[in-house]
């Protein structure tokens, strides 16, 4: 066999192959599992930045396209550049292909962020991870940032860390090895840092730019030598430990009453804290529509169903220029939250989550890298890690996995190379 023969056989078999990855890959993407990576701080301490996930396509039944034109493995964009991996040209009605359960009240959820402004179509829009807190059907109303279901106070499992804003006052400033041990930190740009002395700096430059007062790393002191942390993001855990150490003063819990963005907040007096009732809209629902409700309706109305043409003028709608006494849901909706409770942007701001945006169910962290620069490393403790379980695999199983995932690498590497000398 020549050389040139040769090089055009090693070509096309590799082209072959990388053709099939692809085609492999696309498929098991869509119809089974998708790679995620959880990008910010809103799911803390349940999620982390850095949490590298498995989604299920296989939980809720996996959608089938809507927008065909698109480089394959891509969203929105082509790698590393600013160009779409799009085109909108044609759009396929959607459907979804059943799935063995559909979405429960606090399943963590991947979706299509409805309220995006960019113009993507409704199955490019940003990936975003939240829990699912109330489903079609439910009323929900948030007391003192306490939940309630249909008037049930929700009564989350140990697995779920749910934080929220607190003051902590000490002693004295707090040191790195304590800092580590309670997993006290904030989040700035993303990136955990303790709230050390030595990062006093970088804390109060990021102050300045939210253009926030006693907020990150305005460490104060008192003139009693009273050191004040505040908006610490705790855990109902970290509480307990900071309220049982001789260093710490006072714990104090933050109520947020800002109505600032508030969803339907034109007719309401909600805050961030104290939400609701609200009910979630379900599918075959009829409303009728007001002046009260609108504005809790105007974006499945106007935006997330097919309708004609749909306005609301005068205190009453009007659909394809006629005038509608009631409106009947097309479709059902959720009411997402992250457990990162004053650290989210969810559902008490932008609304519902339409049933055709949601992407599949979290099931799985299987790697973990934490971005703080001071113990920035693999979080081993987290790989194959099952989400939203009492039941974690051993570390020794863990190690199995591991080495016969990477043994069946090499393994077929050593034989692929076998083969070629072989044939030359």
């Amino acid at each position: 066999m020549s050389k040139k023969e040769t090089k055009k056989g090693f070509l096309k078999e590799w082209g072959d192959a990388l053709l099939f990855a692809v085609v492999a890959a696309t498929f098991i993407r869509w119809v089974a599992f998708e790679a995620f990576t959880i990008p910010t701080s809103s799911m803390e301490k349940s999620l982390y930045i850095g949490d590298y996930l498995f989604v299920s396509k296989l939980h809720y039944g996996p959608r089938t396209p809507k927008t065909p034109l698109q480089v394959p493995l891509t969203h929105q964009k082509i790698w590393g550049t600013d160009i779409n991996s799009f085109s909108d040209l044609i759009q396929l009605p959607q459907f979804r292909l059943p799935g063995f359960s559909s979405v429960q009240n606090n399943d963590v959820v991947v979706f299509n962020y409805p309220a995006e402004e960019n113009d993507y179509p409704s199955d490019l829009k940003t990936n975003y991870i939240k829990r699912c807190i109330g489903i079609a059907g439910d009323d929900i109303q948030i007391k003192d940032q306490v939940v309630s279901i249909n008037g049930q106070v929700v009564d989350y499992p140990e697995y779920i860390k749910l934080q929220t804003d607190y003051t902590v006052k000490t002693k004295q400033p707090l040191g790195l090895k304590f800092l580590e041990d309670n997993n006290l930190y904030y989040n700035i740009d993303n990136i955990a840092r303790f709230p050390t002395l030595q990062n006093e700096a970088a804390l109060r430059e990021y102050m300045i730019r939210q253009g926030a007062t006693n907020f990150y790393g305005n460490l104060t002191k008192s003139k009693d030598g009273i050191y004040t942390y505040h908006h610490l993001n705790l855990t109902d855990e970290q509480v307990a430990a900071l309220k049982a150490s001789e260093l710490v003063v006072a714990v104090e819990k933050m109520i947020d009453n800002s109505r600032f963005r508030i969803f339907g907040n034109a007719v309401n007096e909600w805050t961030t804290d104290n939400f609701g009732p609200l009910h979630i809209p379900k599918e075959g629902e009829t409303v009728s529509i007001n002046e009260g409700n609108w504005p809790y309706y105007k974006d499945i109305i106007q935006k997330y169903e097919e309708n004609e043409n749909p306005q609301f003028k005068d205190g009453k709608l009007y659909i394809g220029g006629q005038v509608q006494e009631s409106y009947t849901i097309q479709q059902d909706y959720y009411f997402m939250m992250g457990d990162n409770r004053h650290n989210s942007l969810d559902s008490r701001f932008w609304g519902f989550v339409p049933e055709d945006h949601i992407i599949g169910k979290a099931v799985m962290v299987w790697m973990s890298n934490d971005p703080n620069p001071q113990t920035g490393s693999i979080r081993w403790n987290r790989l194959l890690h099952i989400i939203d379980s009492d039941f974690q695999l051993p570390v020794a199983v863990k190690f199995i996995i591991g080495a016969l995932f990477f043994g069946m690498i090499i393994f077929f590497s050593i034989r692929d190379n076998r083969k070629k000398n072989n044939n030359l």
